[in-house]
């Protein structure tokens, strides 16, 4: 399994030109460090005629063994990697309640490799996993209509809604494609349960209008995670602050823009959050990075009149003022006042928001 999945590495590293050179594409095997990031590609980026080899079908047995009893999988975890001698612990983890999520894409990623390769290799095992898979899913969601970060065990702050990293939109739409039946969905689930797909999409949307942030009476954006109690803005990590946050806002405006009958109150999220974005689009700077004269990776922000609008991540809820926050959970105004690791170690700036405008001009032709 190994060498024949090196090949295929290979092939997403040097270039993916047609699927014969992808698959004979070779790596050295020492410089190869198997990563969550090449997971994902295998799953997104493979052609289809790979979920019909066996090298797929191992990878699978990989997938049902981190699998856990609870339906779900962890996340950051390179479930492509040959297991070995690693098998027995993995196995005996099964058992776990307190890692399954589908952040950083977990959970995602193995329910739609699942997909794939049940369409090509139609084994019941992979379905079963798969059904196992939305039950997980399904019964991650509060009567609000929200998503926690880590199910069914949580603690801290994971147990808020979490639109962080798109955890809660991620698991929307592969609810609203099983639902819909789009490929590579189409062949999964019978109508009882897309009956109960579509209320639980329809619940995620109510969530997402009902914690949007109002300003004297206008809607304006999201934070990146919700009280699931009170559905207000609050805190994760210690540099995480309830605060208005720009790329996960635009997810869930995306997402908003794609429902096919958009109420007036749909409407009024859509344009609400659209004119916070115009609003508070930050020009004339952009984010340098750099090497230091001590080798250090370093990241500034600089001065440039004809650069692109970009957004702060994170805006103040009392005066919608860009911050930047340390590991003390002091917000400070300027990137240069915190810390080397927190500085260049996330992401303080985005231009997601202008994904937005050419599709929102669009439907606003459609629906305004």
């Amino acid at each position: 399994m190994e060498n024949t999945l090196k090949k295929i590495l290979g092939g997403f590293i040097l270039a993916m030109v047609t699927t014969t050179g992808f698959a004979q594409q070779q790596i050295n095997q020492k410089d190869y460090e198997y990563t969550p990031r090449e997971w994902k590609r295998i799953v997104k980026d493979s052609p289809d005629s790979f979920f019909r080899t066996d090298e797929a079908k191992k990878i699978a047995d990989n997938v049902l063994a981190f699998q856990r009893i609870t339906g779900g999988w962890p996340k950051n975890v390179p479930v492509h990697r040959p297991l070995g001698e690693e098998l027995d612990i993995v196995l005996g983890d099964r058992n776990k309640r307190n890692d399954s999520t589908t952040d950083n894409d977990a959970t995602i990623l193995e329910m739609t490799y699942l997909a794939r390769l049940y369409r090509q290799s139609p084994e019941e095992k992979y379905k079963e996993a798969f059904l196992r898979g939305i039950e997980f899913m399904l019964s991650g969601q509060y009567d609000n209509g929200g998503w926690p970060q880590f199910w069914p065990e949580s603690r801290g702050y994971q147990v808020h809604i979490t639109y962080n990293d798109d955890a809660m939109v991620q698991t929307m739409l592969i609810i609203r494609d099983l639902r819909d039946g789009v490929a590579p969905f189409d062949l999964l689930v019978d109508n009882a349960m897309k009956a109960r797909l579509k209320k639980a999409f329809d619940k995620g949307i109510e969530c997402i209008l009902n914690t949007q942030i109002i300003v004297n009476g206008e809607p304006t954006v999201w934070c990146q995670q919700h009280d699931h109690v009170t559905l207000k803005p609050a805190p994760a990590r210690t540099f995480e602050l309830a605060s208005y946050c720009s790329a996960e806002s635009t997810s869930l405006v995306h997402l908003l823009m794609e429902l096919p009958t958009p109420d007036n109150r749909v409407k009024a999220a859509i344009n609400g959050a659209m004119k916070w974005f115009e609003a508070h689009k930050l020009t004339g700077i952009k984010v340098e990075r750099y090497t230091d004269k001590d080798g250090q990776r370093e990241t500034r922000v600089v001065k440039d009149n004809n650069a692109e609008p970009i957004w702060a991540r994170f805006y103040d809820l009392e005066e919608a003022k860009p911050f930047f926050c340390d590991r003390d959970g002091v917000p400070r105004r300027t990137l240069a006042e915190i810390g080397h690791e927190r500085r260049n170690g996330y992401s303080w700036y985005n231009k997601a928001p202008a994904t937005l405008y050419k599709p929102y001009e669009q439907w606003k032709k459609k629906y305004m």
